[in-house]
């Protein structure tokens, strides 16, 4: 069997890349371990993600932000506060033009349109549940050897090979490209909560003693809680009674939802930045946490990693429109060329490296509780709150930091239409 790319990870980014590409007519198969509806698919839980504007433009483009958006809450304010402390900043939608900051939803919710979006057409190959089993990396093409539920092997030739497969990548390992990874020392707790106030579309950055928190209205009218503490207090509140955890809560976060309720089901998650030395290899590119894993502070892990996949998408399509597919084009058609990975790696640098070093500043500088740090820090959010240009390049933030915006971060096709005579 033969393809020219083949997607390794069908979570959101990867199945957002298939999306795109099936405007091309490049044989595309999508490689997913465990059904996108299972109980135990990871990437499609009941964690929320919040969607810049950016994003919002990108699967608009792929047509499938209509669905998203009737499971999305919207982010019209944001209130950043510094608990037991005077520094807070505040910032309002409206004030630059927009309709929102964001939208909150739900993984399940956003995995099942994808999906649904990918199943509706014929031009990509879902190979599922499917796992991969090892990956020979050659000059022309590489090949995968894979199994299926039932244990039966088979193989697929590609000539691009994409790792959308997590921040513990095989197809990373298997390039041979080494990894860097930074433990924060924290956990993230993640839980729906209901309040005795619905959810007016304020999101709460709260940097409390214990550990910071993000408080993230849903379109039910509940939130979303992101709170981010030692590991052992983690636990704790993970495995204690519901009351107890909701009356934990409003101690730490206050009382600016109203009260606290109730608590669905809690999840913890080990806290750390995973980088990739290299974003792509011989016949390989890594987009998302393959990439780079981010900490959930800003929510900017999945807007930086649907951005890999445009950028990607738009080289490997105008690629396609000067060689054609698999029937065997000139060079400039090849997807997984060396040319077009280095040229991939450069578009994503200066975001990549932005996005990085704005999360991990963001972490170490609300994770210090010296006085002197702590003043400063509430210094900065005052001085943040009466500063229109630091808003504004805040409320940009999910366009990324440079590299040039992709067509489908413009709410543009993938591909220019073709030229009048």
């Amino acid at each position: 069997m033969r393809c020219d790319v083949a997607i390794v990870g069908g979570g959101m980014v990867g199945a957002s890349l298939a999306l795109a590409l099936q405007q091309t007519a490049l044989q595309v198969a999508l490689l997913e371990a465990v059904e996108p509806e299972s109980s135990a698919q990871p990437s499609f839980d009941d964690r929320t993600t919040a969607l810049g504007n950016g994003a919002r433009r990108i699967l608009g483009a792929l047509g499938v932000w209509p669905q998203i958006a009737a499971g999305a809450g919207a982010i019209r304010s944001i209130h950043v506060s510094d608990a037991g402390h005077f520094g807070f900043a505040r910032l309002e939608a409206a004030e630059h033009g927009l309709d929102a900051f964001g939208y909150t939803v739900s993984n399940r919710h956003i995995g099942a349109v994808l999906w649904r979006a990918l199943r509706a057409h014929s031009r990509v190959r879902l190979l599922c549940p499917v796992r991969v089993l090892d990956l020979e990396l050659g000059a022309d093409a590489a090949q995968l050897r894979l199994a299926d539920a039932t244990g039966a092997e088979r193989r697929l030739q590609a000539r691009l090979v994409v790792a959308a497969d997590g921040a513990h990548s095989l197809v990373a390992r298997a390039a041979g490209i080494a990894s860097s990874a930074t433990d924060y020392g924290q956990v993230a707790v993640v839980a729906n909560i209901r309040t005795d106030r619905p959810a007016t579309g304020i999101a709460y950055e709260r940097f409390a003693a214990d550990g910071p928190m993000a408080m993230l209205p849903l379109a039910s009218g509940h939130y979303t809680v992101v709170w981010m503490l030692e590991p052992a207090r983690a636990e704790s509140l993970k495995a204690c009674e519901g009351a107890q955890f909701c009356t934990q809560l409003q101690a730490s976060f206050g009382w600016r939802v109203g009260q606290i309720l109730g608590v669905g089901q809690r999840s913890a998650y080990r806290l750390s930045l995973v980088r990739a030395q290299e974003p792509t290899g011989v016949r390989v590119a890594l987009i998302g946490n393959a990439a780079q894993a981010l900490h959930p502070v800003a929510a900017q892990g999945f807007n930086l990693g649907l951005r890999d996949a445009a950028v990607l998408a738009e080289l490997v399509a105008a690629a396609a429109g000067t060689g054609g597919g698999t029937s065997g084009g000139t060079s400039g058609g090849d997807p997984g060329a060396s040319e077009l990975l280095s040229r991939f790696a450069a578009r994503r640098a200066a975001d990549r490296r932005g996005m990085i070093g704005f999360t991990d500043q963001l972490v170490k500088l609300f994770s210090d509780r010296r006085a002197p740090a702590v003043a400063l820090r509430n210094l900065g959010l005052l001085l943040f709150d009466v500063s229109s240009p630091a808003k504004r390049a805040l409320a940009r933030l999910s366009f990324g930091f440079g590299g040039g915006l992709p067509r489908l971060s413009r709410g543009l096709p993938l591909l220019p239409p073709p030229s009048m005579p």
